[in-house]
């Protein structure tokens, strides 16, 4: 193993033998047919399928066996073949999710009905550190139902962990792989192990996952113009960057559990932990054209040169741990839950910025993608002015605690069947941190960085022509670091993050039984008090508030004939701020009367929706279907300049006009689309070609909303067209998968709102096969997976339409083996 290592997975292998997460809740309760096997694609589609059909919501569900089967690396890459939901990646690997093109905070992420917060910010959830081992089933519910979080304006995705009681007695699953990352010839190993056993009564079971991938990230970044007369290409400055990264993620967890058949129905504790490293060294250099240059070639342009070398660290974890009791008390079941979460996002990236450089450049742009800069002399030679330490930092910590009864019954109501569910809900959660800083801070001296270059060309998918080598990015981190000047981030009084906030929740809601399918109607009530506390010019500042959101919702589940299901759902939601936006910290200007930072009195975003949808079961594990949804949001946040009462953030300023700079609300927001899907097997539709199969399905969007000054812009994440499409094949031990994916252009949440990524499309290929023989009942698998096999670029354009940046990463080849008995 790498630097991962061997001990810290014995180490995780013994303490999660007595941890997990608990079931879904009573909410989802029909959905717990789903069992983990050792079946082929077409028995897991069809378990995922029958869960779909019979749920009492619009949901789409994956199985831990078709996510296996696929070449992906985290969730993301699974929820991102689904209908309506896009990938966003970060440098190559996906990350996040636009579930209807929303941005990534109008979804919540809960593990086995527990919602957690997201560690980056509170609110939004992050894949890249979830592996496929832990997970026994993905719900994406898409209409939401009352006993589910109201947080949740795009959808509410479940994630489902294995029980102890999946198998009876002793069961055990290993998954290893070895593999490349063609650009630069990093390594990737995955390791994934998990057992349980269970008797009648008492059951554990425990998991742990190990991944790890190195890999360059090829990158060009512009700052270009067109002249507004001719159109002719403006060049300002080209940015050449090579990215080594070392990503590592690991989890583990498990669940001790006890069922009985009496009063006490069941008894379990359970923990899960994950963790996402990012450890990134980059090599940069940047020419600033002194006069800008015209055109899309040019020679003899006099450029400054600056040059930049960081090795950083990122980090993120979430810890759950969860203690819950199901009891019979006559009629009624009773679900009780006590959980605690606490998440921890970090950044630490110390750069040393030589400036002041300069040399004599020619360049051609003809190919945008693979921009070429000649230089007159060797780029190891330039001679800079100065060097100066560049100390970006972040942090932010979130311990919360959850309590939850949820009840139900079955009732008999003017003849027809009923069942009544009703629950209640509270969270605390304290976040204490503070935003991305920059400081600046002292180079020493005595460090020689020539002395750090390695003299190893970069590697890269484009042309180095500026004749860029490697620099040992560590030793010269370490050297900075044993003078005693690199030290700690101290944050800015305007960053600050302290923040309380408490959700009390209640929810009621009824599934009536009708010849011709359900209704479900039913309505949940939230409360929320949060107190946000800061510093303004040395002096702290105190802003507290609170409201109440009554969220509504009732479906029609109708089954039109026996394998053709019409549903039809009005739903409600909200959003609340981010804790960056919420925050009471800021940067004020006493002279001119500004304001800059965060902003406590935002309001949170509110929905309102309809989904429909029409699905057609023609055959086992097939689906043809057709959705539609149309949402609008209130107050909408953004980022702009609006005028606030100064006294929010001054006592003495209060009842004057100040000008505010940050997060405000919004207005008329709308988010519409249409979903098709299709999956279907040759031998159902051809009675032939046995093994065949396709899986297909498209999603057209579109969203809008309304800025202060009356102009329009799309949500952050709106791509206007996605389509994936497979085509797979499985028959004799042998499955086969090959997948192409495709998201149009986009906001990206995190970027600049008035840039945007072009569009994206992915080539997946998968091939597995499994042994013909069994050892003592252990069957085994053998597996490659190659990933972008097309060798994409990606490529990010600026307001003005030009493009600004453009990354690649290569091909991702893994073998291994999968075994289970």
């Amino acid at each position: 193993m790498n630097s991962l290592g061997s001990k810290r997975l014995s180490y995780y292998l013994m303490t999660g033998l007595a941890a997990g997460m608990p079931s879904l809740g009573l909410a989802q309760n029909k959905l717990e047919m789903i069992t983990v096997t050792a079946a082929p694609i077409r028995d897991s589609q069809q378990a995922a399928f029958d869960a779909k059909k019979f749920a009492d919501n619009y949901v789409e569900i994956i199985s831990a066996d078709t996510i296996g089967r696929f070449p992906d690396q985290n969730l993301a890459d699974s929820l991102g073949r689904l209908p309506g939901l896009a990938i966003e990646r970060d440098q190559g690997q996906a990350r996040y999710i636009n579930l209807r093109g929303a941005p990534f905070r109008y979804t919540s992420i809960a593990f086995d009905g527990i919602d957690v917060p997201g560690a980056e910010n509170g609110r939004i959830p992050r894949f890249d550190s979830i592996p496929s081992v832990i997970t026994r089933t993905v719900e994406v519910n898409k209409a939401i139902l009352p006993s589910m979080p109201g947080e949740a304006v795009a959808g509410f995705i479940n994630i489902k962990t294995f029980s102890p009681f999946a198998n009876e007695g002793w069961s055990f699953a290993a998954d290893v792989g070895l593999g490349e990352q063609k650009l630069g010839g990093g390594d990737i190993e995955k390791y994934g192990l998990r057992t349980s056993w269970s008797n009648e009564n008492f059951g554990f079971v425990a998991f742990v996952s190990e991944n790890s991938r190195e890999q360059i990230t090829d990158n060009r970044e512009y700052d270009l113009e067109r002249d507004a007369t001719t159109g002719e290409l403006i060049v300002n400055e080209l940015d050449f960057r090579s990215y080594k990264v070392t990503r590592e993620d690991s989890a583990y967890g498990g669940t001790l559990e006890y069922r009985g058949d009496d009063t006490v129905q069941r008894l379990f504790i359970s923990t899960l932990y994950s963790e996402f490293i990012d450890k990134e060294q980059r090599n940069q250099f940047v020419f600033a054209f002194n006069t800008p240059a015209t055109g899309v070639s040019g020679s003899n342009q006099d450029v400054s040169v600056q040059r930049l070398l960081e090795y950083g660290q990122y980090e993120n974890s979430t810890e759950s741990n969860t203690l819950g009791a199901d009891f019979q008390l006559g009629e009624w079941l009773l679900e009780t839950r006590v959980n605690g979460t606490d998440t921890e996002f970090k950044m630490n990236l110390p750069i040393p910025r030589s400036v002041g450089g300069s040399a004599v450049a020619s360049y051609d742009l003809s190919d945008i993608e693979d921009p070429k800069l000649y230089l007159d002399r060797d780029l190891a030679t330039i001679n800079y002015a100065s060097t100066i330490g560049i100390h970006y930092g972040q942090l932010l910590e979130i311990n919360g605690l959850k309590i939850k009864a949820d009840a139900e019954r079955e009732l008999s109501w003017l003849g027809k069947n009923m069942v009544l569910r009703t629950g209640v809900q509270r969270d605390t959660r304290d976040a204490d941190g503070f935003v991305a800083t920059p400081a600046i801070k002292s180079f020493p001296a005595s460090v020689n960085i020539d002395d750090y270059n390695t003299g190893n060309p970069w590697d890269s998918n484009t042309s180095n022509t500026i004749g860029a080598t490697y620099y040992n990015n560590i030793g010269l981190r370490g050297a900075w670091a044993s003078t005693g000047g690199l030290g700690p981030v101290t944050p800015s009084e305007d960053g600050q993050i302290a923040i309380n906030e408490e959700i009390l929740a209640a929810y009621v809601m009824t599934t009536t039984e009708l010849n011709w399918g359900n209704i479900v109607v039913g309505a949940r009530i939230e409360q929320t008090d949060y107190r946000s506390k800061g510093s303004v010019n040395d002096d702290p500042i105190s802003v507290s508030d609170d409201f109440i959101n009554v969220l509504p919702s009732v479906h029609f589940n109708i089954n039109l004939q026996e394998d053709l299901k019409l549903r039809v759902s009005a739903t409600t939601g909200l959003n609340r701020p981010t804790y960056d936006e919420w925050r009471a910290a800021a940067k004020v200007d006493l002279i001119n009367k500004e304001v800059t930072g965060g902003n406590p009195s935002l309001e949170a975003e509110e929905a309102t929706g309809i989904d429909t949808s029409l699905e057609w079961y023609f055959a086992p594990a097939s689906i043809l279907s057709a959705g539609a949804f149309y949402r609008t949001v209130d107050n909408v946040i953004y980022a702009d300049t609006s005028t606030i009462d100064g006294g929010v953030y001054l006592p003495s300023a209060a009842g004057e006009s100040w000008t505010y700079k940050g997060s405000v609300n919004g207005d008329n927001g709308k988010m519409h689309g249409v979903e098709l899907n299709f999956v279907g097997h040759a031998s159902d539709l051809l009675n032939a070609a046995h093994g065949f199969g396709i899986s297909a399905n498209l999603t057209v969007l579109n969203s809008e909303f309304q800025t202060l000054n009356g102009d329009r812009h799309d949500l952050p994440g709106t791509s206007d067209l996605l389509y994936n499409f497979s085509v797979f094949y499985e028959d004799y031990g042998l499955s086969t998968r090959i997948n192409y994916q495709y998201r149009d252009e986009w906001i990206s949440p995190i970027e600049d709102p008035n840039e945007k990524w072009g569009e994206q499309q992915r080539v997946d290929l998968s091939l597995s096969y499994e042994l013909p023989f069994d050892f003592d009942g252990a069957t085994m698998s053998v597996y490659a997976n190659a990933n972008n096999v097309s060798n994409e670029t990606d490529v990010r354009y600026a307001s003005n339409g030009t493009i600004n940046q453009s990354e690649s990463y290569g091909r991702r080849y893994l073998l291994g083996v999968r075994l289970h008995f």
